[in-house]
């Protein structure tokens, strides 16, 4: 489901808790909502708006820490493909094939007619992968230096493709679903709370519906946050397109 289903469905939970507390005004006795019951209830909700604050506070420390690591790492792999492109152009005219296979590979990674191409990183070209390692091994070194190269060359093939086979590995949602959904059962609580003691006219609704809005377009930008090669926070490919501008040079 997307982000923006998800936050649709979390801002109907906290109207529909609101408009449930609403009602229940008018179904529940007056001696049950007394001073002493009033100030039990906005106890029990403060302490559900504590607890709520602290694991929105986790949630958004879990998507930005993945975010991070994958921007990382996306970087990470531009600057070893721009390095083994160096280190081949080093070795000597016999490299070209390995050169414009590790293109080839960057290519099919920022395909411009795909939004959402980064979010399949881990997924893409497979024929190109191998066919880098396969002209490598396939290179015969003539003297030391070219075998040093070609060692080198070796070794970031490698981290390359380790790093972009990890990018695939966390491919999954760093967000607990159990979490979400007793944060989102307890936000709805609290407008219960809220549709409990608010008066019955048109702008205690607009402010109700107003930061409904406003905690699900938080949530929203949680869960966008957490899907790095997709939607409307999703990372660029800079470091990929900048790459692609000096390799093979």
């Amino acid at each position: 489901m997307s982000s923006i289903a998800v936050a649709a469905a979390i801002f109907c939970c906290l109207l529909l808790g609101a408009l449930a507390g609403m009602a229940l005004r008018g179904v529940i006795p007056h001696h049950h909502l007394d001073s002493d019951t009033r100030d039990l209830i906005k106890l029990g909700v403060g302490l559900i708006g504590t607890m709520s604050a602290l694991v929105l506070g986790l949630l958004v420390a879990s998507a930005k820490g993945a975010y991070d690591t994958k921007k990382s790492e996306l970087a990470q792999m531009a600057g070893n493909a721009i390095l083994l492109d160096r280190v081949l152009a080093h070795y000597g005219p016999d490299s070209a094939g390995a050169r414009d296979a590790l293109r080839g590979a960057l290519v099919a990674m920022v395909k411009s007619d795909s939004a959402n191409h980064l979010e399949q990183l881990g997924q893409a070209t497979p024929v190109a992968r191998e066919e880098l390692f396969d002209t490598l091994q396939a290179l015969v070194p003539q003297t030391d230096a070219q075998r040093a190269l070609l060692a080198e060359a070796k070794s970031l093939t490698i981290n390359l493709a380790q790093t972009r086979w990890l990018v695939f590995a966390q491919g999954g949602s760093s967000i607990s679903t159990p979490f979400l959904v007793i944060v989102v059962s307890w936000l709805t609580v609290l407008y219960l709370s809220f549709g409990l003691f608010a008066p019955r006219n048109a702008t205690a609704f607009i402010t109700l519906v107003v930061s409904a809005v406003s905690v699900a377009g938080a949530l929203f930008l949680i869960l966008d946050l957490d899907h790095p090669f997709s939607g409307l926070m999703q990372i660029p490919d800079a470091a990929l397109r900048n790459a692609l501008t000096v390799i093979g040079k």
